[in-house]
């Protein structure tokens, strides 16, 4: 009964993280802001999912740990792959207003 009552709290967190991340997908104002919000929030929010599914259900913990490692690894490389292709197209920040890789090739050259 414990273990179901810990494994539903880390669901209920794994939850709310995601809830915030689909918000701050809306409430972001520039692309950049948008998949910083929706990739670290969406990645903890579906690590303590996990984490409550194994809790509740330990005989799963294999399947759920390779599921886990399989979004770690690819949710970073696909936002950074999401922002230097917006950064190719031209889009720019616009909170700060700093370009620093094109500053960085500004250099280079």
């Amino acid at each position: 009964m414990a273990a179901v009552i810990i494994g539903g709290v880390f669901l209920v967190i794994g939850a709310a993280f995601m809830a915030l991340g689909a918000l701050g997908l809306v409430r972001m104002p520039d692309l950049f802001n948008r998949i910083q919000a929706g990739t670290k929030a969406t990645t903890l929010g579906f690590l303590s999912i996990i984490l409550g599914v194994i809790i509740i259900r330990p005989e799963w913990w294999s399947k759920l740990v390779l599921v886990g490692a399989f979004v770690l690894l690819t949710n970073p490389i696909g936002s950074h792959a999401i922002a230097r292709a917006a950064h190719g197209r031209g889009e720019k920040p616009l909170i700060s207003g700093v370009d620093r890789l094109q500053e960085d090739r500004e250099v280079k050259q």
